[in-house]
Order: structure tokens, then sequence, then C-alpha cells
């Protein structure tokens, strides 16, 4: 019996913006999202801020990113680079 490998990772994919690289191997991505108010039915924007690990520092400032969440690199990490548009 052949046994297949899924090369597929598991984990959220969200969009976001990178608004600063300064560290080595992260940079911090802001990703947002619009929630409706719960009473007054009003939509809000959401944001929240992400560190993801850029190996090689590919990513700049302004870039649009997509991040997928992988197991933690270390204390606030739990996001990797997947593609630079």
């Amino acid at each position: 019996m052949a046994t297949e490998t899924n090369t597929e990772k598991k984990g959220r994919v969200l969009r976001g913006t990178v608004v600063a690289s300064k560290m080595q191997d992260t940079i911090t991505v802001a990703v947002e999202r619009y929630v409706k108010h719960p009473k007054y039915k009003k939509f809000q924007r959401r944001t929240k801020k992400f560190l993801v690990h850029d190996k090689g520092n590919t990513a700049n400032v302004g870039d649009t990113v997509d991040i997928r969440e992988t197991r933690p690199l270390s204390k606030r990490k739990r996001f990797e680079l997947v593609i630079t548009q």
C-alpha cells in the first residue's frame, strides 16, 4: 500500500498589510475585519496585529501579504508568511 503524504498545511489563512519589518525574520501584519455591531447594526472596522515569521526578510512595509497559522515559533509568533503580493 502506498501512503499518501499531505503537503497542504492546515490552519487559518489571513490577508493583511505589513506595518513593521524591523525585526530579524519577523514582520508585523495588521489584519482588518468588518464586524456588525449587535445593537446598532452598524459595521465597524476592527484591526488586529500579528507577528509573522518571514524567513529571509522578504516583505516590506506596505505590502499586502497572506499569512498562515502554524505551530508556536516563539512567545507571540504563531503565523508564517505565505505570499507577498
